[in-house]
């Protein structure tokens, strides 16, 4: 069995083609004119679009799926009945890469049938780190943020003629999807440490926005995750990172530091920083010397210091600040982060995908930078995973401080099992300790119908979550829209 990722012609099949990691190295692999299939049972967008541009997509994860590669091979009982040792030389040269992520449980069939078979076996992470190889790369990494500065200093280079491929984990309406292929040497990477597959990575550029505890479904303590970053920084050529975060600065020691405190001796800062209801702006520094003003359409500190990691890495490939300030003016976001999703009847709707307390203290203080004067922020929050609710139960009970009222749902368990030690009527209860104004509604029909009962004009609805909270968002718009059409 081969132990590396091949460029040279050899088919890939993903199982679970239609994630957002996945899916994205499907897409670039097609565009590098390699045969590409892959199974999911839930089509989406992204498996259509796939499926457009050359790629086989199967509706159900089942061994008989590997029936597609041998299709002048006569078999009694499908592709389970035959191993390896059965199949000629020639049959073997068939066999696909076989691309699996964390989630696929080694229990599924399709998989299982891929061992029978002996199809070389990678995680998404070895295809990633072998694309990461393959380009000049710059590769961003952290607990928060990296979705945005991934997507912002792709739309940077890619705004500065510079031709990147892309690869993240959010959907940008610049490239229409999760993936670019651009046709330079340069490759813009999201990468991720919840698996611990981090380390594999070794970019020309990595870049670290900071180190959280995020993920104890897979590490048991922060200084586990620490060790995951320390690995991935001493692989990295050139190493960038906010030195706000006293873990990056204390353990990662990035070769080139970013801050929004002047006072700090970062390479880059700021000053003079506007934050506004439409955007943000501030007066860059490198070294010491005034570049010029970063203007930004992104709201709040936490942006503006992912557009700093932007403006770090620009400097490094040799662009002018107005090159870069140009492209960060005009960039609008990855979608579910802070985005628009409708106004009806004076109600504001914006999805966004924080799911850890740091993360949704962030989202509402830029909710609450942009509400206007008596208007509500209606927090409507999704827990993601059951661990993480539980290690962070206290940490979530503080992060609701701007909202105005707070709904919660039950949790989404993203493949976790429920182990009965937490609840999101128990994280209800724990937020109402700290806040006046929590409702629990237990279902996602629950919340909706909450929803059209409470929502007023002139609110803020801001939905929170990694899961499939957001599916609603639609309907709460639909349903609000007929009685104006109504009165119309």
């Amino acid at each position: 069995m081969s132990n590396a990722v091949d460029f040279s012609g050899r088919p890939f099949h993903f199982i679970g083609i239609g994630g957002i990691g996945m899916s994205a190295l499907a897409y670039l692999l097609v565009k590098r004119n390699l045969p590409v299939s892959g199974s999911d049972i839930r089509p989406n967008h992204i498996t259509r679009q796939l499926e457009a541009i050359g790629s086989h997509i199967f509706p159900q994860q089942e061994a008989s799926n590997f029936d597609f590669f041998f299709s002048d091979v006569t078999t009694t009982n499908g592709v389970e009945s035959n191993s390896l040792a059965e199949l000629s030389p020639g049959e073997q040269a068939k066999l696909p890469q076989v691309i699996c992520s964390t989630a696929i449980n080694k229990s599924n069939s399709e998989y299982k049938a891929a061992l029978e078979l002996g199809c070389p076996i990678f995680h998404r992470s070895d295809v990633l780190a072998a694309l990461i190889a393959d380009y000049y790369s710059i590769a961003v990494a952290g607990t928060h943020g990296k979705t945005t500065t991934s997507c912002m200093i792709g739309y940077m280079l890619l705004q500065a003629g510079l031709d990147p491929t892309i690869l993240v984990g959010g959907e940008v309406n610049a490239w229409e999807g999760n993936a670019r292929f651009g046709h330079s040497r340069y490759l813009v990477a999201e990468a991720d440490e919840s698996d611990g597959s981090l380390v594999k990575h070794a970019p020309e550029i990595g870049i670290i926005t900071n180190i959280e505890l995020d993920h104890p479904d897979h590490y048991d303590t922060l200084e586990q995750v620490v060790d995951t970053f320390q690995e991935f920084a001493a692989g990295c050529k050139t190493l960038i990172g906010s030195i706000d975060c006293a873990t990056v600065r204390d353990r990662a020691t990035p070769t080139i530091s970013y801050s929004l405190h002047s006072d700090t001796n970062a390479d880059y800062t700021v000053s003079n920083v506007d934050y506004r209801a439409d955007g943000t702006t501030a007066l860059v520094w490198e070294r010491g010397k005034a570049l010029g003003v970063l203007k930004l359409r992104l709201l709040s500190r936490h942006n503006l210091s992912n557009a700093l990691a932007a403006v770090a890495v620009g400097r490094v490939l040799g662009l002018e600040f107005g090159e870069i300030a140009k492209g960060i003016a005009t960039f609008e976001g990855a979608r579910r982060r802070f985005e628009f999703r409708g106004e009806v009847d004076g109600i504001t709707f914006i999805d966004d995908y924080a799911h850890h307390p740091s993360e949704i203290r962030a989202t509402l203080a830029a909710a609450r930078l942009q509400a206007r004067p008596g208007q509500r922020v209606v927090a409507i929050f999704q827990p993601h995973r059951y661990s993480r609710t539980l290690t962070f139960l206290e940490e979530f009970a503080e992060s609701f401080t701007h909202a105005d009222l707070v709904v919660l749902t039950d949790i989404y368990s993203a493949g976790e099992a429920n182990n009965g030690q937490i609840s999101g009527e128990q994280l209800a209860v724990e937020i109402a300790k700290q806040h006046s104004q929590v409702v629990y509604q237990p279902t996602l029909p629950k919340v909706c119908e909450f929803l059209l009962q409470t929502l007023r004009p002139g609110d803020l609805a801001l939905f929170l979550g990694a899961g499939n909270l957001n599916q609603i968002i639609p309907e709460v718009i639909t349903t609000l829209c007929e009685p104006a059409k109504a009165t119309s």
